[in-house]
């Protein structure tokens, strides 16, 4: 997959935006971008963590070449991957909504919790990070579905909130796609 960067300049602001296949979107410009570690990967950014968290949050857009599951299985696979500090359902707890945006339909959850995701896919070590946050959204398109997924300490995604509402408000598909 080739990923196209083009830069603009608006006042002394610069805000990148990515072309990934079938989407287009614009980077947040506080969001540090790092090399995609696998091929699924077609974005990723470290979100410079808030005063008092020990760690950077990430962000990280995924397209698994129309592949990847439903838009149910992943907002469940995403909710089960974090855990209640009082042991009640993460599920009930969970925030989820649909909306349309520049044409494409886009499902988003955001759980708060203790994160426990495999530490890589397959794998059987977990992470075990509490006071963590998780917000993704999937993003229908023409080609199949984008995968965005934020997640870092609580804090430091409340703090990238802003940020990433504007990445999903600039969410379109590429005329690749169209």
């Amino acid at each position: 997959m080739t990923v196209s960067v083009l830069i603009s300049l608006t006042s002394v602001l610069i805000s990148l935006t990515v072309q990934a296949g079938g989407l287009t979107f614009t980077a947040p410009k506080a969001w540090q971008t790092r090399p995609a570690s696998s091929s699924m990967r077609v974005a990723e950014f470290v979100i410079p963590r808030t005063a008092g968290d020990t760690e950077d949050a990430e962000a990280i857009i995924y397209f698994f070449g129309g592949t990847g599951g439903s838009v149910e299985q992943n907002i469940t696979r995403w909710i089960g991957q974090m855990q209640q500090p009082d042991g009640s359902s993460s599920s009930d707890k969970a925030t989820r909504a649909t909306q349309t945006i520049n044409g494409l339909k886009v499902s988003t959850v955001d759980v708060s919790g203790t994160y426990v995701a495999e530490v890589r896919p397959g794998a059987s070590e977990r992470h075990n990070k509490p006071g963590f946050r998780l917000r993704a959204a999937v993003v229908e398109t023409p080609r199949g579905p984008y995968y965005i997924k934020l997640t870092g300490p609580a804090k430091t995604v409340a703090a990238a909130d802003a940020d990433y509402k504007a990445l999903l408000a600039s969410v379109k598909a590429s005329a690749a796609a169209q």
